[in-house]
């Protein structure tokens, strides 16, 4: 006797092979990445143990660059330390939205917590069904965290031979992994120009503010943009309620 439910799990095998897949492209992109990551923080100073303990427990590569950078340039840790949690603080954004989809409690709140950052955001929101978003969420978080900690230590223990990351262009992958993810989300001709302000406002911005900083100066000009869009819309239901038809004397309740 055939199973009902047997074509709604093939396709479903089907749609989770290639949320992993994708899932490892970003992730296989990114943890290349963290081969710069980790020959960069030991030119800065950081030993191979400090590397890794910053990417297992920091686990942003924007933050960690940040802090490393700091450092680099002669700054104080403590100042390092405050433009990462600036730069970090749009995963606390990030977790405001995945909170309604991941709906985790107690100690799993905060293991959850550890993989919000921009690539699981970006493979989670957006699914057609929480299930997926799940998949995307999670599979990315533990793939990425897996390669990005593997691409640090190899990059910290094999400093001397990559120190400029431009040499191999690593520093450009996170950039293509971004467009590749942010390419499928900007589908109306409005959402193109909202991202083509927020990036000319990010590299007119780049020359006079900290690494890092032009990506926020980016999403504040995106959620701009957004809080108007949506204020439109809402005065545009209020006019519509307003000019609605008072209901007639005879009509059900």
């Amino acid at each position: 006797m055939d199973d009902p439910s047997a074509p709604e799990s093939a396709t479903w095998a089907a749609a989770r092979g290639r949320i992993v897949r994708d899932a490892l492209g970003v992730s296989l992109a990114t943890g290349a990445y963290a081969l710069s990551f980790g020959a960069i923080s030991i030119a800065s100073g950081l030993t191979v143990l400090q590397t890794c303990i910053l990417s297992v427990v920091m686990f942003t590569g924007g933050s960690q660059f940040a802090l490393v950078g700091v450092i680099a340039g002669g700054g104080s840790p403590l100042a390092g330390a405050a433009t990462a949690v600036m730069l970090g603080s749009r995963n606390a954004l990030y977790g405001l939205r995945l909170a309604s989809i991941l709906q985790v409690r107690s100690w799993r709140r905060f293991a959850a917590a550890q993989f919000v950052i921009d690539e699981t955001t970006a493979m989670s929101v957006g699914r057609p069904s929480r299930r997926a978003a799940l998949w995307g969420f999670y599979s990315t978080g533990i793939l990425l965290f897996s390669l990005w900690n593997l691409g640090t230590l190899i990059g910290a223990l094999g400093a001397n031979a990559i120190q400029d990351p431009k040499v191999f262009g690593l520093d450009a992958a996170v950039t293509g992994a971004f467009v590749a993810l942010l390419a499928p989300q900007v589908r109306s001709r409005q959402a193109c120009m909202i991202a083509l302000c927020a990036a000319a406002v990010a590299v007119a911005a780049a020359p006079y503010v900290p690494a890092g900083v032009p990506v926020l100066v980016a999403a504040a000009v995106a959620a701009v943009f957004g809080l108007r869009k949506q204020r439109g819309k809402g005065r545009d239901r209020s006019i519509a309620v307003d000019d609605a038809p008072p209901p007639t004397s005879g009509s059900a309740s």
